[in-house]
């Protein structure tokens, strides 16, 4: 196959996979008030619809992505792809809220699967130098998603009901399957990075614990607390966690190269995503109560006044993608993180009077920095791991993207409720204002990313 159509064939698959996740995650909220009643659910059951696929992409990313860089990333995206249609499709004809949750968590297996797989396809296929436009166009394919699920969830869940929704996702998982098939396997460059290597399936298991661990701590925190359950079930986490660490020193064949984790561009480029997904998501979180309990918006117009922060994802992508081959890395990420931190700041100077001007300003400004962030540290993730690594690496970005929103969750819930007597006005403005200064934590290592000519 020549050399053109196979890159065209594997950015299509990248984008169309990528899309397709995000859109999951965000249709999945507006139809969970109708399963529940359909269901006959409680509201602890529903919520695990949505933990239940966090905790399984988020334990097994670095896996799939390093099973990717073995065995191929084409096989790993069709099979993750074609899980994903299917488990889609069961949870469309579930009896009950077990089987949904049940489905939910294969259904997170299955993106975990995928989701590495669409990174580390791209770099197979492109080199490092070309690298920015793809990525910037996948960037823009996730912000549409994320737009347009909400209202297309909506629309079909007040027509045909909540189990039309996951039915949607049929059709574009067989089409990614379809293209990853005919992309062939990914693996167009390269060896594989180990002879004769093998899955490290001990480190696999610390490293999925840990983040088990971690996740359900973080989701259980905002509601119960310190409890005698979830201090314990972090400690033990962080003790995996640093097991394996102390594992992945002393192994012949580690889950994450040495190279990797000690290449100080994809190392910062992680931690400017927990960063600023954590000071994203909270605030959004946080906008979302804001617009409906105390501006009295419904569900759709509060997703409409949100619409610049999607417009300025996907126009702001091709933009980013611009100045990153003009400004390099650590200039396009600084930009993106002050105008991120701007745009939480202001939100943080709402009340109840504020205009859809005033609200759309504060999501633009936060939109345009976040796509800007995005574009510039994936495609440093990307660019600075070997084509062996691209998986891991990939893995590793998208557990970030997955850790990073969970914990701004649970800061926001936790600094609301450290001052509830004032009002959710008077409680919203210092939580934002420390999650825009949780944003601004990441300037230091923005500014230490590759220059124009790294």
């Amino acid at each position: 196959m020549p050399t053109v159509v196979r890159r065209r064939l594997t950015l299509a698959c990248s984008v169309t996979g990528a899309a397709l996740v995000a859109m999951d995650g965000t249709v999945l909220t507006v139809v969970q008030p109708s399963l529940q009643r359909d269901l006959h659910a409680t509201l602890a059951q529903v919520q695990w619809t949505g933990t239940g696929y966090l905790i399984a992409v988020a334990g097994l990313l670095v896996l799939a992505g390093r099973l990717g860089d073995l065995y191929g990333h084409g096989r790993l995206l069709t099979l993750g792809a074609l899980g994903f249609g299917a488990t889609s499709a069961g949870i469309g004809l579930a009896p009950g809220i077990g089987w949904v949750i049940a489905l939910r968590v294969a259904q997170g297996v299955f993106g975990a699967l995928l989701q590495p797989a669409t990174l580390g396809m791209l770099r197979a296929a492109y080199p490092p130098d070309r690298l920015g436009p793809p990525i910037a166009l996948r960037t823009s394919a996730i912000g549409l998603a994320a737009a347009t699920g909400p209202l297309l969830g909506g629309a079909l869940a007040a027509h045909l009901g909540w189990r039309a929704v996951f039915f949607l996702g049929i059709a574009p998982a067989l089409l990614v399957a379809v293209l990853g098939r005919a992309a062939g396997s990914g693996r167009t460059d390269g060896p594989r990075p180990v002879p004769g290597g093998r899955p490290d399936l001990a480190g696999a298991g610390l490293l999925a614990f840990a983040l088990v661990c971690l996740v359900h701590a973080l989701v259980e925190l905002p509601r119960d607390g310190w409890t005698a359950a979830t201090g314990p079930v972090l400690a033990v986490g962080l003790a995996a966690g640093a097991g394996f660490g102390w594992h992945q020193r002393r192994t012949e064949h580690p889950l994450v190269p040495p190279r990797v984790v000690r290449s100080a561009p994809v190392a910062l480029s992680l931690g400017i995503l927990v960063a600023v997904s954590a000071a994203l998501l909270g605030a959004l979180f946080l906008a979302t109560w804001f617009l409906q309990d105390v501006q009295g918006l419904d569900p759709l117009r509060s997703s409409m006044r949100g619409l610049p922060l999607a417009v300025m994802m996907v126009l702001g992508a091709p933009a980013a993608a611009w100045l990153l081959r003009r400004t390099g890395a650590r200039w396009t990420a600084s930009g993106g993180v002050v105008l991120l931190a701007l745009g939480v700041a202001l939100l943080s100077r709402l009340d109840a009077g504020s205009s859809a001007v005033a609200v759309g300003t504060c999501f633009a400004s936060a939109g345009a920095g976040y796509v800007a962030v995005m574009v510039t540290a994936t495609a440093v993730v990307v660019r600075h791991a070997a084509a062996e690594d691209a998986g891991v690496a990939g893995g590793l970005k998208q557990t970030a993207l997955n850790i990073g929103p969970v914990l701004g969750v649970a800061a926001a819930t936790m600094l609301v409720g450290l001052d509830p007597g004032g009002g959710f006005v008077h409680a919203m403005r210092p939580a934002l204002a420390a999650l825009a200064a949780l944003a601004v934590l990441a300037l230091p290592a923005a500014l230490r990313l590759p220059g124009a000519r790294a």
